[in-house]
C-alpha cells in the first residue's frame, strides 16, 4: 500500500487535536489585561501542548519520507498512536484549567508516556517492515531519543504528587531533546 492516506490522515488529525485544544480555551468576559490572569494557566498547558503535538507531526513526517510503502501492522500501529494524541486536548485542558494540580498532571504525563510508546512501537513496525539494512533503520540507529522519553515521563509521573511543577520540568526537557527532528532521517534520504 502507498504511504500517501496514511500520511493525509495523520495530518488531519494532528490538525484537528491542535484545533479542538484552541477552542477549548475560554475567552474573558471582560476586555482588560487583568482578565487574562485566570486563564494563563490554560494558555500554558496549550503552548507545551501544541509544541508536543507539533513535534509529533515534524517527526511523523521525517519517520514517513524514509519509508516506501505501509502494509495494515503500521496503519494499526499509527491509530494507536493517533489514539493518545487524541487525548491530549482533554488532559491539556484540565491540566491548565485545574492550574497544574498533582492528578491532571499526572494524567497528562501518563498520555505523553503512552503516545512516545505508541511513537516507538510505530518506529519498530516500520523498521521490521522495511528491514534492519533499510533507510530509516539506518537513520533511527539506537533511538536514543525514543528509549530515554518514556524513563523521564515514568519518572515525572508519580512525582507530579510531589512536586507538579518539577513533572513539567521533565516534561518540557523531552520537549526541548525532540524540538529538532533528527537530521540522520533527511541525511540518509538525501
Amino acid at each position: 500500500m502507498v504511504k500517501g492516506r496514511l500520511e493525509a490522515f495523520s495530518d488531519g488529525v494532528i490538525a484537528i487535536v491542535i484545533t479542538i485544544m484552541v477552542l477549548e480555551m475560554k475567552v474573558p468576559d471582560e476586555a482588560n489585561l487583568a482578565a487574562l490572569r485566570p486563564i494563563i494557566p490554560v494558555f500554558l498547558s496549550y503552548v507545551l501542548s501544541f509544541i508536543f503535538l507539533g513535534i509529533y507531526w515534524n517527526n511523523h513526517h521525517h519517520l514517513l519520507q524514509a519509508v516506501r510503502h505501509v502494509n495494515g501492522r503500521i496503519l494499526w500501529a499509527n491509530l494507536h498512536l493517533l489514539f493518545w494524541l487524541s487525548l491530549i486536548p482533554f488532559v491539556t485542558g484540565w491540566m491548565g484549567e485545574n492550574n497544574f494540580s498533582a492528578m491532571p498532571v499526572a494524567l497528562y504525563g501518563t498520555v505523553l508516556l503512552f503516545a512516545a510508546i505508541a511513537y516507538f512501537i510505530l518506529t519498530r513496525v516500520l523498521i521490521d517492515h522495511h528491514g534492519k539494512d533499510s533507510i530509516l533503520a539506518t537513520a533511527i540507529g539506537r533511538d536514543f531519543k525514543g528509549k530515554i522519553s518514556p524513563v523521564f515521563y515514568a519518572v515525572a509521573i508519580p512525582l507530579s504528587f510531589v512536586n507538579s511543577w518539577l513533572s513539567c520540568v521533565l516534561y518540557i526537557l523531552v520537549a526541548i531533546m525532540w524540538l529538532i527532528p533528527d537530521p540522520r532521517i533527511e541525511r540518509n534520504i538525501t
